[in-house]
């Protein structure tokens, strides 16, 4: 299949006090027509980074040192501002982490649903009715009314199910969900999923789902890529990574899933150690400090991606048979 998202070789910084920060280093991601991508990794990874480059929406310290973001063809590193903006919401549409900002909270969902849709010569009327239709495909009951209330009226669940409204208004080819049920709670956070796998079969673009939950990914994605302090550690079909994970971190990661403990215990399993210091990176494996199974190679020499299997990349040298 043909990518809607094609990242190659990107590396991002950002200059601070201490030094420069290597957020992102040498990353290759794919993201195919009418897939689900998820990436996955602990807090501080760099995956908001990378959805946040990907936009063109960097912090004014951030730069990109180097690399390409292919978006349908369309070279978007370096691209002048008033192109950006003509990208994104029609073609790139993004949902942010925390519904309760999100939204602006002086301005009726009405007037924010409309106004998102500025760049369709439509009149009005169409506009409202094609909000009022998102809000009610997403579960908002009696959105006629409904859709003239403030923010504050709607709870946190509900708003983000305004926010993904919202992102899907202008039929964009590629969506980015940045951790979009960390704010919520189980309960709402089972229903996003929900409304996820039911959209999928009307929204006909891709979707790059960005998250710390391993069940979450498991649930909703096709292809999985695990990120660790900066790099892609391993990248995979859902069912392949999940059932055949190559590298030590992705292993360790799902032996942290609560879902996988199946005798009551008072601790819960964690990976030992921290991660590395991204203003003063190690020449080696980034993750050797951490590792069970490190070797003299890996404490220094960094590893390259090895293909394992088909679309299976694993960065570590035990998949180049150590």
């Amino acid at each position: 299949m043909d990518p809607i998202l094609e990242i190659r070789d990107l590396s991002v910084e950002f200059a601070t006090s201490r030094g420069t920060v290597k957020a992102l280093r040498h990353i290759d991601l794919t993201v195919p027509a009418g897939r689900i991508v998820g990436v996955v990794g602990e807090s501080g990874c760099g995956k908001t980074t990378l959805a946040s480059t990907a936009l063109g929406l960097l912090a004014n310290n951030g730069r990109v040192s180097s690399g390409s973001i292919r978006f349908e063809e369309t070279e978007l590193l370096g691209l002048p501002e008033a192109r950006l903006r003509d990208i994104r919401g029609p073609r790139i549409a993004m949902v942010f982490q925390d519904p309760m900002t999100s939204l602006n909270p002086v301005m009726s969902i009405e007037t924010q649903m409309i106004d998102i849709q500025y760049r369709d010569p439509a009149p009005r009327k169409a506009k409202l009715d094609r909000a009022i239709a998102l809000l009610r495909k997403v579960g908002i009951a009696d959105p006629e009314h409904r859709i003239h209330e403030y923010p504050h009226r709607f709870s946190g669940g509900m708003r983000q199910r305004i926010s993904i409204a919202m992102a899907l208004s202008m039929n964009p080819s590629l969506l980015i969900a940045d951790e979009p049920t960390t704010a919520l709670d189980v309960t709402l956070e089972a229903q996003i999923v929900h409304l996820v796998r039911r959209l999928r079969a009307d929204f006909q673009g891709s979707i790059l789902f960005i998250s710390h939950n391993l069940g979450l990914i498991a649930e909703v994605c096709d292809e999985v890529v695990v990120m660790y302090a900066g790099e892609v550690v391993e990248q995979a079909e859902v069912r392949t990574l999940f059932h055949g994970a190559r590298h030590p971190y992705t292993k360790l990661l799902l032996a942290c899933d609560p879902a996988r403990i199946d005798r009551p215990s008072r601790a819960l399993p964690t990976i030992a150690g921290t991660i590395p210091d991204l203003a003063d990176l190690p020449q080696a494996c980034v993750f050797a400090p951490r590792c069970p199974e490190a070797f003299e190679r890996c404490r220094v020499e960094a590893p390259f991606s090895y293909e394992v299997g088909a679309g299976h990349r694993v960065r570590c040298f035990l998949a180049a048979g150590g």
